[in-house]
Formats: structure tokens, C-alpha cells, sequence
């Protein structure tokens, strides 16, 4: 089971805004805990936050979870002093219906709410319709342009105001579950193979811009970087185990189920069989999702890295998606941290890491 110390720390790095390209308050959370238990610690341009265990070890293994999540942009301010946003990442407007705004304002945290024509005043034909980004407006409370321009500039960000919630089952619901969760699990991956190391050098990397990454983000800067033989990617996946979802599309993924290993497309056979064999002698749960193309990770960028990274993904099956109430269950991220950990341990000096 995780740690309660683990778990503050958990809900600290989820209840800190970090959408992608403003990450640096949740990266300085990430490395202020990093800075507890890890040879080193550093940061680059890109945002990217690394920890590295055993600096004088070989090979290097690279564990890469992305610490952005989805979020707004202040796109206009009128004269009413309503602010007009854009989306960061992929949003279902509808969610953005009636929720409150926390933006990082030029003198600190602004909250909105996010406002829309009331259903009394729409046109019958209007009713059905879905709202689009273009509908909603932000009210912060201002009633001029110059009052609103006091607290809020063009290009502020924001995110839902959602904290992190505890629910029955172990479970714990968020807002940025997507993908703080993998960063977590990769330093908490880290911690764990820093109390029992093996060979390898180890660097966990907080990566940033992953979800608005289509030439690599953080991701592609930090393998270049870290220059690993060997990355295990983590982020989250579908769970599949609520109304509506198709399985024989999506697989079959249950929160509790353990983390998933995806099989095909840019996963290196040789880092798949390392941490799979390694799942199965320690009895770790877990289950396997086929990506005949690319896997929309981190994974896509890094196993392009100089001469080529032999790399895994795992993923933590998580429920409503880019969504203010993402849920996981707190077991599949101890059985990930403990089966990342136990793998890098597996690897050594005289591992091959060229499918033959």
C-alpha cells in the first residue's frame, strides 16, 4: 500500500494548476519531493523536472510521466468585464458547463465562474444543441474591461477548480489525474528503487506539454537529454468497466485491476518482456492493451530519441477522462510504482536491448 506521506504528496501534486505550457508550480512541487530521496535534481528550458538514483550506474533507464494537464487560456476580455477562454488540450466543452475557473492570475489565483445563456431564454430549436467553447464566457466578479485587465491578462491560464477526493474502495477522484498520476508514479517508482537499487542509473522526468505535444513536447526534449537505453512510459488509460464503454474497442481494464501494458506498435518487445516476466514473478496484477499504431503518449516521442530507446508503457486505468472527476484506484498505482521499480532492478550491464 502506499505510504500516507506518499499520499499527501499525491494530493498536493494534483491540487496544483499545471496545464501544459504553464506547468511550474506543480514541477516545483514534483521536485521538492524529488529533492527528499534523489542523488540529483534538475530542470531544463522545457520545463521538464529530472531525479536521477544511482548517477554512476549503467545502462540508464528513463521513467517519463507528464505533470500537464488540460486546462484554459484567456483568450478576450469585453468591456462588461467578462473574460472569453480557449481551450488547452482536448475539451468537451459540455463539461465546461456552470464549473468554476481557477486562473493563475498576474497577483495570484482568480476565480471565475463560467457562464451561459440560461435554458429559459434559448430558442426551443437552441435546447438540444451542445454548447461550444464560443458559448461560455468566464464572470469573475468585474463589471468593466479595466477592472477585470486588473486581475487578468490575455494568455493567463486556468483549470477547473477541483480538488482531490477521496471515494470508497481506495479510490480518489481528481481533476488532473490526467497525467499527474504518471508523474507521481514515476518518482514514487524512483523512491522505491532508491531504498533497494540495482545497475542501472535511474532518471524519472516530470514531463511537460504532453497534452498539446504533437511534435514530442517535453517528452522528445527530455529523451534526447537523458539519453536512455531503456524508458518506461506512464499515463493513464480507459477503464472500462462503466455504462457505454465497448470493450472489444478499448479492451478490458477495472480500476484495481492493476496497470496496463500495452503490446505492439513503438513498445520494444525486449522492454515489454522485462517488465511483463517481472509482473509475473513478483504476482503483480496487471492487464494488456494491443496499439497497432501510435499510443497518443509520451512513448511516441521518446522511443525516437538519438539512436533509439527501447521502450514500455504502462498505463493506470482511469475512469471519465478529461473530466473534473477523473478516478483511480490507489492500488493499481502502488502495484505500478512497485513493478516499475522491481524491473529497473532487472535490468543490467549485460542486458540486450535489440529484439533478435
Amino acid at each position: 500500500m502506499l505510504k500516507p506521506s506518499a499520499v499527501t504528496f499525491l494530493k498536493q501534486l494534483l491540487d496544483t494548476p499545471g496545464p501544459s505550457g504553464y506547468e511550474a508550480a506543480a514541477a516545483k512541487v514534483w521536485r521538492d519531493e524529488a529533492k527528499t530521496f534523489a542523488a540529483e535534481v534538475h530542470a531544463d528550458a522545457h520545463g521538464n523536472s529530472m531525479a536521477v538514483v544511482n548517477p554512476k550506474g549503467s545502462p540508464t533507464i528513463m521513467l517519463a510521466g507528464h505533470i500537464d494537464e488540460i486546462g484554459v487560456i484567456v483568450t478576450y476580455i469585453d468591456d462588461d468585464g467578462y473574460a472569453y477562454i480557449g481551450p488547452i488540450g482536448g475539451w468537451d466543452p459540455q463539461v465546461l458547463v456552470a464549473q468554476r475557473i481557477r486562473f493563475m492570475g498576474r497577483n495570484g489565483e482568480v476565480l471565475g465562474a463560467v457562464g451561459k445563456k440560461p435554458i429559459h431564454l434559448m430558442k426551443p430549436e437552441d435546447r438540444e444543441k451542445a454548447s461550444k467553447m464560443t458559448d461560455l464566457w468566464v464572470d469573475i466578479g468585474c463589471s468593466t474591461r479595466a477592472q477585470a485587465e486588473a486581475l487578468l491578462s490575455i494568455g493567463d491560464a486556468g483549470v477547473i477548480d477541483q480538488r482531490t477526493l477521496d471515494f470508497p474502495n481506495d479510490r480518489i477522484v481528481s481533476r488532473s489525474i490526467d497525467d499527474r498520476i504518471g508523474a507521481f508514479v514515476v518518482l514514487e517508482a524512483l523512491r522505491r528503487y532508491a531504498a533497494d537499487p540495482g545497475e542501472a542509473r535511474v532518471v524519472a522526468v516530470a514531463t511537460t506539454q504532453e497534452e498539446i505535444g504533437y511534435h514530442g513536447g517535453g517528452a522528445r526534449v527530455a529523451g534526447e537529454r537523458v539519453d536512455p537505453a531503456m524508458a518506461i512510459v506512464v499515463d493513464v488509460t480507459f477503464a472500462t468497466d462503466h455504462p457505454g464503454v465497448e470493450k472489444k474497442e478499448l479492451g478490458d481494464s477495472k480500476l484495481g485491476s492493476g496497470p496496463v501494458l500495452t503490446r505492439g506498435s513503438v513498445v520494444s518487445p525486449v522492454a515489454f518482456r522485462i517488465v511483463r516476466d517481472t509482473a509475473e514473478s513478483m504476482r503483480i496484477p496487471f492487464t494488456l492493451h494491443a496499439a497497432g499504431r501510435e499510443t497518443s503518449t509520451d512513448a511516441d516521442a521518446i522511443h525516437l530519441a538519438r539512436h533509439g530507446v527501447a521502450t514500455a508503457l504502462m498505463s493506470v486505468p482511469n475512469r471519465y477522462m478529461h473530466s473534473p472527476n477523473e478516478m483511480v484506484s490507489l492500488s493499481d498505482l502502488d502495484h505500478a510504482a512497485t513493478l516499475i521499480a522491481a524491473s529497473c532492478k532487472a535490468v543490467t550491464k549485460e542486458t540486450d536491448f535489440t529484439a533478435r
